[in-house]
C-alpha cells in the first residue's frame, strides 16, 4: 500500500515557496496536477492555504530535497515514518442506530422474518441492531405494538446497507445448503422452509366441536318397534292362557 502524503496542498505551498524544485517535481510528490502546482504559484489555487513543512513533519529529508533541486529529473521519496501507528481494531457489537430510527426497527425486524426466515437471530441483530425478546416477542406476534407494526425494508429504512444484508443473505443460505448436506449423509430429512405466510401467522382460534343434532322421537314408532320385537313371544302366552 503506497504512502500518502500529509495535506499535499499545504505541502505543495510550502514546497514552491521556499525550494527551487520544478513544477512536475512538486506535482510528482503531492500527488497533483502540474497545473494545479502551477495555479498555486500564481496565486490562482489554495489562497488562504498556510504551507506546512514537509521536513518538520518528518514526510521528507532535506538531503531529499537539496538532491531534488540538484537534478530537475529526481523524483522526490517520501521517507519511512519513525512511529509505528497500531492498526485500530473496530470493536465487534450490536449496529448503533439513529434515535430517530430507532422506532422503524420493529418493522424491518417483521420483513426480515417474513422475507428471510432461513437467517439466525444473530444476523437480524448484525443487521438491525436489536435484541433476541424482541425478534421472538414479533414472531409470537406478542410485541406491544403486534396490531400496527407494517414490514419494511430495512435498506429502505436506513437501518443497514444493500451490501450487509446481501452478505448475510448468502451467509445464511450457504449454512443451510452446509446443513442439507449433512443431513443427506446421516439420511435425515430437514424437510422445506414453511411458506413465510405459515410461520408467522397468527394462531387459527380452536373451534369447539359441532353440537349432536337433535333427533325428534315419534312416540307411536318406538312403540310399535318394541311390540314387533317381543309380539310373537308374547301372542303364544295369550293363546295357551285361552
Amino acid at each position: 500500500m503506497a504512502k500518502a502524503l500529509l495535506m499535499p496542498k499545504a505541502t505543495a505551498v510550502w514546497l514552491v515557496d521556499n525550494t527551487a524544485l520544478t513544477f512536475e517535481q512538486i506535482a510528482d510528490f503531492c500527488g497533483l496536477h502540474m497545473l494545479e502546482v502551477k495555479g498555486i504559484a500564481d496565486g490562482d489555487v489554495a489562497q488562504g492555504i498556510r504551507g506546512l513543512d514537509p521536513i518538520t513533519s518528518g514526510q521528507v529529508t532535506r538531503e531529499e530535497i537539496e538532491r531534488g533541486q540538484r537534478d530537475t529529473g529526481y523524483r522526490l521519496r517520501i521517507a519511512e515514518s519513525k512511529v509505528e501507528v497500531p492498526e485500530v481494531k473496530t470493536r465487534k457489537g450490536p449496529r448503533y442506530t439513529p434515535l430517530s430510527r430507532r422506532q422503524d426497527r420493529p418493522n424491518a425486524i417483521l420483513w426480515l422474518l417474513r422475507n428471510h426466515p432461513e437467517m439466525k437471530d444473530s444476523q437480524v441483530i448484525r443487521l438491525v441492531g436489536t435484541t433476541k425478546p424482541t425478534i421472538q416477542a414479533i414472531r409470537e406476534r406478542s410485541h406491544w405494538n403486534s396490531p400496527n407494526l407494517q414490514p419494511q425494508d430495512p435498506v429502505t429504512l436506513g437501518l443497514c446497507s444493500q451490501l450487509d444484508l446481501d452478505a448475510e443473505v448468502d451467509k445464511a443460505a450457504r449454512r443451510l445448503a452446509r446443513e442439507r448436506k449433512a443431513a443427506e449423509k446421516e439420511g435425515r430429512d430437514l424437510g422445506t422452509l414453511l411458506p413465510a405466510e405459515e410461520t408467522i401467522a397468527e394462531p387459527a382460534a380452536e373451534t369447539a366441536p359441532p353440537e349432536p343434532e337433535e333427533v325428534e322421537l315419534d312416540a307411536d314408532s318406538v312403540f310399535a318397534k318394541l311390540q314387533a320385537l317381543k309380539g310373537p313371544e308374547d301372542g303364544g302366552e295369550d293363546d295357551d292362557d285361552r
